[in-house]
């Protein structure tokens, strides 16, 4: 099982995103510090602002959502999915991808986090 810490604004929107629009499972919450859901292999934690893992560093940087690391999300029918996410105002980086082994496209959570949505090919 992989872990991955996303630093978001909002806890609560995030949660939202993650359970009704991709289907992870809520395992724990710890009020608008942090929640950690799950979907297959992957745990992840939704760390809010006042979360320890958001603290400054000592040159002063602050961990902050966005950037481009993401993690990806096989889909079996990537069109369907696009269309539910953008019906409940989900924004894309970019429209849908295509290479040899599938079609991808790059959605982001409500605080900026990139989450690539991927259909295999075939």
């Amino acid at each position: 099982m992989a872990t991955v810490r996303y630093m978001v604004n909002d806890v609560g929107k995030a949660l939202t995103f993650y359970v009704d629009g991709l289907g992870f499972e809520e395992v724990q919450r710890f009020g608008q510090t942090i929640a950690i859901v799950s979907r297959a292999d992957l745990l992840l934690w939704l760390a809010g602002p006042t979360a320890s893992g958001a603290r400054p560093m000592p040159d002063g940087r602050r961990p902050e959502p966005g950037g481009w690391n993401r993690f990806v999300i096989e889909v079996d029918d990537l069109d369907e999915r696009i269309e539910a996410l953008r019906a409940s105002g989900v924004p894309f980086r970019n429209e849908v991808v295509e290479g040899p082994g599938g079609r991808q496209i790059l959605a982001e959570d409500p605080s900026g986090n990139v989450v690539e949505l991927f259909e295999p090919a075939g």
